[in-house]
């Protein structure tokens, strides 16, 4: 292998690396249009905080890759974005939660719901319970987050990984993580 071989294979090596650190392009438009609204912005970076694994085994829930991103414009923070999956009856739901620079939530979103039954916790109406809370709050479906009937699953899987989440993001500040 001469080198000009090898320099095209390091090239497609490369690329291919830095494109797999990427969100799934089906979340993606999704994830910038939620961003773009929730902070009033055009333009903005998502930068992936990287999680050391000694601080992910101290968390309420493992934070993998392309999660946790910071949200930056101009250089400047503007707040947090994470992204995950939560389980539903037969399935999962991809979700998305917004957080101000004091890691209180903005922003809480249903991205994909993959069930026949329980679509209604995605609603804004049901998923502005989630804004304005903090690590101090700890959230009890069916008390402090209201029911939804024939989504039971799904919306105490949401509550259940929001008062997680909330831990885990306390955790990460402590551990100036964030």
């Amino acid at each position: 292998m001469n080198f000009k071989d090898f320099f095209l294979i390091a090239i497609l090596s490369i690329s291919l690396i830095l494109m797999s650190f990427r969100l799934p392009s089906n979340l993606n438009k999704k994830v910038a249009k939620e961003i773009k609204m929730a902070f009033i912005i055009d333009d903005f970076l998502l930068e992936e905080v990287l999680i050391p694994e000694s601080v992910n085994t101290q968390l309420k829930i493992k934070i993998h890759k392309l999660c946790l991103f910071k949200i930056t414009t101009n250089a400047n923070l503007v707040g947090f974005a994470y992204l995950d999956k939560a389980p539903s009856k037969t399935d999962e739901f991809d979700y998305l939660v917004l957080f101000d620079t004091d890691l209180i939530i903005k922003k809480a979103k249903i991205l994909v719901y993959r069930e026949d039954y329980g679509g209604e916790i995605g609603s804004k109406r049901w998923l502005k319970q989630f804004i304005g809370k903090s690590s101090e709050d700890r959230l009890v479906y069916e008390k402090d987050i209201v029911a939804i009937s024939g989504a039971t699953i799904s919306a105490n899987s949401m509550t259940i990984a929001i008062n997680r989440l909330l831990q885990s993001v306390d955790k990460l500040h402590e551990l100036k993580v964030l």
